[in-house]
């Protein structure tokens, strides 16, 4: 029990450490132990991401006079902020090389340049206005369980990029994907199946209207991210670190715009 707590915590460690702004200064080994462990915590760096989130949100909604505007502009910039850019970026190089409609050598190649092209560009501008469009309206409809749902979208998206280093084939030999993916291991379904249960539990003990908008979630997470994992597998041959972030960006843009719907007509 000892080695398994010690486990979850180097894990979350070695997480907060690549994918978040967080100051960790500790060294980890790296090994095929700590990577599982690193894997098998995605969700919970999720979550941790979301309740960050919520927080700030709350913060922000009950003690300052800012306008919904503003309050939405940095709820935006805290949601760049705290990832430390590492996903956008994936999602600039990812949306240069996949609308070059080249073979899946050639996109490898793309991704790779330094320099970013039209479609990486226009792929950024086009995402970032888009949440902050759907960021906005959601500010001006939350209720006391919008807070509840944020903690969702992080913990969905980290979920889906676990769920694809356990699964997809890497597309190099080399790089960050390749490198994670030494920690997979079979068992991960089991574990991200008792968070989903775990949350669906608790989610049921707080407010069980809120469980249908909580299984659509998962649902779109699910259908969703396997239309995506086979996009990737045709036009890339398998995951990159950047492929990995901007999926991880992409199914959380759409789990915003999924909440936002909710709350259009579903009156969550």
């Amino acid at each position: 029990m000892f080695t398994s707590i010690r486990g979850i915590f180097t894990g979350m460690g070695i997480n907060l450490q690549f994918f978040t702004s967080i100051p960790i200064k500790s060294d980890f080994r790296m090994d095929r132990y700590d990577l599982s462990y690193a894997l098998r915590t995605f969700p919970l760096l999720g979550l941790v991401q979301g309740a960050i989130y919520a927080s700030i949100l709350f913060v922000l909604m009950s003690y300052t006079p800012f306008s919904e505007v503003i309050i939405a502009l940095c709820f935006w910039l805290v949601l760049i902020l705290l990832s430390g850019g590492i996903h956008l970026d994936g999602l600039i190089d990812t949306g240069d090389a996949y609308f070059s409609y080249q073979n899946p050598e050639k996109r490898l190649e793309i991704m790779q340049d330094p320099r970013v092209g039209a479609f990486g560009v226009l792929s950024i501008v086009v995402f970032l206005g888009v949440r902050f469009v759907i960021l906005y309206e959601l500010i001006t409809m939350a209720g006391a369980w919008t807070y509840l749902l944020i903690l969702l979208v992080p913990f969905l998206g980290k979920m889906l990029m676990g769920a694809y280093l356990q699964v997809l084939p890497t597309a190099r030999n080399n790089g960050m994907a390749h490198f994670f993916k030494q920690g997979a291991s079979r068992s991960f379904r089991m574990v991200y199946g008792f968070y989903l249960i775990i949350i669906s539990i608790l989610i049921a003990f707080l407010n069980t209207d809120l469980l249908a908008c909580y299984f659509i979630l998962v649902s779109c997470m699910i259908v969703i991210g396997y239309m995506i994992a086979g996009r990737i597998t045709k036009h890339f041959g398998g995951i990159s670190g950047d492929t990995l972030g901007a999926s991880s960006e992409g199914m959380e843009l759409l789990l915003w715009i999924v909440m936002w719907l909710l709350h259009s007509f579903a009156m969550v």
